[in-house]
């Protein structure tokens, strides 16, 4: 694609009146009446092409892998407390990891309004964040008990984590349009590809050298593999076409269609992380898995995953979002009933951990087509009037964020209640009967009504 020739005065355009919610497209450049007959032309690179934009999404890739995909892959460090000094035996084990993600997920809009507000600084954010991420696991390694664990290697994580990855989704609006659907969920499969490689590469060195070790080496790590990308992750179009975006406009908020998509992704989210916290443990309790085994179930899911998001984010970019959202439903709430709770061997369990990733791992891949329906939605109800403005897509997506974040950080404390004492053990068949059963039942139920949005536009609500 040949690169777009444009000058600064014509990247000041108004709002465009589509559905799209990307910031307004350069034309084609005329010559500067100014420049004695001298074109004084900018050039800005492709969207949803060439090598600036793929070397963008490539970055984003990588960060999201790198970010997302340690706390993922909490379920190996779950495992390695519970069963080792000085945390063994401890009830709030959980709290660490659903704090890691969820706090990322909650924080999602402040950060990305500052990043708005403080625009000339937010391409360097991205290293501000990893030093603070670095930091944190650093100092983890020396907790002595769970306390400790919970604000270094969950909240201060989680808040370094949400400053490097928000310019990620703020400039991805900047270099896809058309494929933006299919971007996304390229950047969110990176999260499924890291937990390929850290579940099995942290059980490894959990193994070898203990808790401490391990985080010290993945904190030197992390900085040696993040740092570079820091470069790539850059604005397409200059700060003056992008001005018009008021980070703090919330009058979305105001409007019930957003909160007919919000209320079943939040429900979903509270059941949706717990596999990932507790399949270890369970596949070693109920079928004496040994640890690489065990470790096995993340692995899957996370593979899964990858397909999945790719795969949603593609449909995503053609199919209305409700019927994708009810795709996601259907697999993600068969394999937990059907599957899960009738396992009798662990390779049942490994073919629900693909089953559960390609399905409940695509859901979040359906925002791309929230936020485009929300701010669709916006346009229509202004009637002419303008009456919420300019709706930030990333403010949209954040604000998504936080009712996902409030889902997850519910759950770890949710789901040591659920199993305390294990119940229904040996008081029913199978997965059910194995002192998990009600953490199966509530994984699926709310799975079940994530996809309230497919009925509620069916009976004409949305």
């Amino acid at each position: 694609m040949a690169r777009e020739e444009v000058q600064l005065a014509s990247l000041q355009q108004p709002a465009p009146e589509s559905g799209d919610s990307t910031p307004p497209m350069p034309h084609e450049s005329t010559p500067d009446p100014m420049s004695d007959g001298n074109q004084q032309e900018f050039s800005l690179p492709p969207a949803d092409g060439g090598k600036d934009a793929w070397l963008f999404l490539a970055a984003c890739f990588a960060i999201e892998a790198l970010v997302w995909g340690f706390p993922f892959a909490f379920g190996v460090f779950q495992d390695h407390y519970s069963t080792h000094e000085p945390f063994a035996g401890s009830s709030n084990i959980a709290v660490i990891g659903t704090c890691a993600m969820g706090l990322m997920y909650l924080t999602a809009p402040v950060i990305l309004g500052a990043c708005r507000i403080f625009a000339r600084w937010t391409r360097w954010t991205p290293m501000v964040g990893l030093l603070i991420m670095c930091f944190s696991l650093a100092m983890s390694s020396f907790s002595q008990d769970v306390s400790h664990l919970i604000v270094t290697q969950g909240v201060f994580y989680a808040i370094g984590g949400s400053i490097a990855y928000c310019p990620c989704i703020l400039y991805m609006d900047e270099w896809f349009v058309k494929r933006k659907g299919f971007a996304y969920g390229i950047m969110w499969s990176g999260t499924g590809l890291a937990g390929v490689v850290l579940p099995l590469l942290m059980e490894a060195l959990l193994g070898s050298f203990g808790f401490r070790t391990t985080l010290r080496l993945w904190s030197g790590l992390l900085f040696v593999l993040t740092a570079p990308l820091a470069f790539f992750i850059k604005p397409r179009l200059p700060l003056s076409a992008t001005s018009r975006a008021k980070p703090f406009n919330l009058k979305f908020l105001l409007m019930p269609t957003f909160y007919l998509y919000q209320l079943p992704s939040m429900v979903e989210s509270l059941g949706f992380f717990l596999p990932g916290i507790y399949l270890p443990t369970y596949a070693r309790s109920a079928f004496g898995a040994t640890s690489y085994a065990s470790a096995s179930t993340i692995l899957l899911i996370n593979v899964a995953s990858v397909f999945g998001c790719v795969a949603m984010g593609w449909f995503i970019d053609r199919l209305h979002v409700t019927t994708c959202i009810l795709v996601s439903t259907v697999g993600a709430t068969v394999g937990v009933f059907a599957i899960w709770g009738l396992a009798s061997s662990l390779p049942v369990l490994y073919v629900f951990c693909a089953c559960y990733g390609l399905f409940a791992g695509s859901f979040t891949s359906t925002w791309p087509g929230i936020m485009r329906a929300v701010i669709r939605e916006g346009e229509s109800l202004a009637g002419g009037d303008n009456r919420y403005g300019y709706v930030d897509p990333s403010m949209v997506f954040g604000w998504l964020a936080v009712g996902r974040g409030i889902g997850n950080v519910i759950s770890g404390p949710l789901s040591a209640s659920l199993i305390k004492g294990f119940p229904w053990k040996g008081h029913a068949a199978l997965g059910y009967g194995s002192g998990y059963g009600t953490l199966i039942v509530f994984t699926g139920v709310t799975a079940f009504f994530g996809g309230a949005s497919f009925i509620w536009r069916r009976v004409g609500v949305l």
